[in-house]
């Protein structure tokens, strides 16, 4: 499969996270139904945002996402937003939280994925022709 490029008006990016979100004192709260409604809001605040989640699932008490995202945006600025919206969403359809206001731990997991191996970029920069 050929890679996607996101192209903009001064850059092409392949920008990739796997995002795990916890939920707080990791609590298992989550049920196949009440899942659905996190998938829905992260499809909603990535449409607003301009990121693509390109895969999603849980377990009864964490998330993962797989995220392509503009360089104009940060993570925080994705994770803020997507666990914002997906709380307020889940306590609107009745859901319980684990902790009165709070469904989502502060912290979370990130990690860039995708592209070549660390060592096979390493060696391609090393065997750059440098200018005599």
């Amino acid at each position: 499969m050929a890679t996607q490029f996101r192209r903009e008006r001064h850059s092409v990016t392949d920008l990739k996270i796997h995002l795990v979100c916890v939920t707080k004192y990791r609590k298992s709260v989550f049920t196949a139904k009440s899942l659905g409604v996190i998938e829905k809001s992260f499809g909603e605040v990535s449409e607003k945002m301009d990121f693509k989640v390109l895969e999603f699932n849980g377990e009864s008490n964490h998330v993962h996402a797989l995220i392509e995202f503009p360089p104009k945006l940060s993570v925080s600025q994705i994770v803020n937003a997507l666990k914002g919206v997906s709380s307020r969403r889940y306590g609107q359809a009745g859901y319980t939280k684990p902790h009165k206001e709070a469904l989502w731990s502060p912290s979370y997991f990130a990690i860039s994925v995708g592209g070549a191996p660390l060592e096979v970029l390493k060696e391609y920069i090393r065997n750059q022709e440098k200018p005599s």
